[in-house]
């Protein structure tokens, strides 16, 4: 029962990543067909973003409510919903008005989900968790190109993606019931535990009466998420784009360079799920971001374009580590009793960086050209070094509580 279980949890996050690669990797056509402009991707990312970040943070009621299955499964069933509307808009209002109710099943899935493995869960489990995120990001441009080669229509690839998610809502109705009986033995195994837990925690907070944010090296950590998601969701968004205006590749080739950079995150995550076993998350997290700003500089470089194939496949398996990585090591790093409260801030944090600087890019691009895309991605990859080596440094040294 707990392997099918799990098994559920890996497609629930297959379907949270379908959605999210489709529109870069599709906008370079998109765009001209619907009377719109290069820009106004970012704009579509900031509303699906905003959406996520309303629905993540209302995740804990609503999970109290109705339970993370039932959750799980209503934002399903609404990104499935969406993305059959996205195959249909004829113009840029309906792109815009199908964003709220993508972003906003994206969110509570993805919160509760995260959550629930980072407490229950080895970090194995968090990076194949997000691996397979990987998996539905890696599918989503393959089966976009494939469409756009054979039929010419991104249309066909959005509603390819729709009955994927269709039949992923099947199973999850079906499996239903599966989430109760497990949660339920499980509460039964760590019923002592918890109260042990509940115990520690209360002790914990009379101890150290202090606000989350106040815990020494929570801000840069913060920052950390924020610089991560922007950048991955950036690559993302416009990769695709710059493909084809500066290094003048098709749109078809592009999607399909793009999905190797999604499956460069998903490769990388099931390969260090094995790894995290004998290797710290934080070596590996650090590692990760060298290997990215190695993929930034080979993008940089006046190379030809299929070296900037490279490059986005080396950013992709930089990248696998770090986001888990991350989110696992909240617990041992700033205490299990604050974990729970600031994981909601990380998640919030996170989504904000998904919201704000892909847009931000748009407009830059827009104004100038997609040629200054290597030199934005490698500037959010040194901040993002910078941040997580920061929070390190400060968690080194004595005491808990930033001055």
């Amino acid at each position: 029962m707990a392997t099918w279980f799990l098994i559920v949890i890996y497609l629930a996050f297959v379907s949270l990543g379908l959605p999210d690669s489709l529109l870069g990797s599709a906008w370079p056509v998109i765009w001209p067909e619907i009377g719109s402009s290069l820009g106004s991707a970012g704009l579509i990312s900031m509303i699906i973003a905003g959406g996520t970040i309303v629905s993540s943070l209302a995740s804990g009621r609503m999970i109290q409510r109705l339970g993370t299955g039932k959750i799980t499964l209503l934002s399903c069933l609404l990104t499935a919903v969406s993305l059959l509307g996205f195959s249909m808009a004829p113009s840029m209002f309906w792109f815009i008005f199908l964003a709220i109710p993508l972003g906003l099943g994206a969110g509570a899935v993805d919160a509760a989900l995260n959550h629930y493995v980072a407490e229950n869960y080895k970090a194995h489990h968090m990076n194949w968790l997000h691996c397979f995120w990987g998996v539905g990001a890696t599918m989503g441009p393959i089966i976009m190109a494939t469409y756009m080669a054979g039929q010419h229509s991104w249309r066909g690839g959005y509603a390819a993606v729709a009955i994927i998610q269709a039949i992923l809502v099947i199973i999850l109705f079906v499996t239903l019931p599966l989430w109760k009986r497990v949660a339920a033995i499980r509460d039964l195994e760590n019923s002592e535990d918890t109260v042990q837990d509940i115990l520690r925690e209360e002790k914990a907070e009379s101890a150290f009466p202090t606000k989350v944010l106040q815990l020494r090296g929570v801000k840069p950590s913060l920052l950390a998420f924020l610089m991560y998601c922007g950048v991955e969701t950036t690559v993302g968004l416009w990769g695709a784009s710059y493909l084809v205006g500066t290094k003048n590749v098709t749109a078809e080739m592009a999607a399909g360079w793009i999905s190797l950079y999604y499956g460069g995150i998903t490769i990388g995550r099931l390969i260090t799920g094995f790894i995290t076993l004998k290797v710290h998350n934080q070596l590996l997290i650090r590692y990760g971001q060298l290997v990215t700003i190695a993929g930034g500089i080979i993008l940089l470089l006046p190379f030809s374009a299929s070296f900037s194939m490279l490059g986005f496949i080396l950013i992709g398996l930089g990248l696998a580590p770090i986001y888990p990585g991350l989110l696992h090591e909240t617990p041992a790093r700033f205490g299990k009793e604050h974990s729970a409260k600031l994981m909601g801030y990380q998640m919030a944090v996170a989504y904000s960086g998904t919201t704000l600087l892909p847009p931000l890019f748009g407009l830059l691009a827009a104004k100038t050209s997609t040629d200054l895309f290597p030199v934005v991605v490698l500037i959010l990859l040194v901040l993002m070094l910078f941040s997580v080596e920061t929070v390190n440094r400060l968690l080194r040294k004595p005491g808990k509580v930033s001055g």
